[in-house]
């Protein structure tokens, strides 16, 4: 599965769908479901590297100042807006983190 390493505490609020914008300074073309994995940062509260929910990267667009609310924090100049739905909080299992959107084996069915 298609997965993006988020800190803590923006990947607990991508988890529980408080944050349904996360904010980027890159784009991609992929759209699909993406498993958000918690950095291993130790700033922030929450788990951290483990994989903590699935969501659907549904757009990618500029980020504007009305994307506040949405990202949990207030848009810089020349970042992406990536749109995110349906977030599901997941059983929490470890995960290795890596820049961009990486591929990560499900611990269930072993496959990506």
């Amino acid at each position: 599965m298609k997965a993006l390493s988020v800190r803590q505490p923006w990947a607990s609020l991508i988890a529980n769908g408080s944050k349904t914008v996360e904010l980027r300074r890159w784009k991609t073309s992929y759209r699909g479901p993406l498993l958000i994995c918690a950095s291993a940062n130790k700033q922030g509260k929450g788990p951290k590297g483990v994989a903590v929910a699935t969501v659907d990267l549904v757009d990618i667009r500029p980020a504007t100042t009305d994307d506040t609310a949405d990202a949990c924090c207030q848009p810089e100049s020349g970042e992406f807006a990536w749109c995110l739905a349906n977030a599901h909080p997941i059983t929490p299992f470890p995960v290795k983190g890596k820049l961009s959107i990486f591929e990560v084996e499900s611990p269930t069915t072993g496959r990506r």
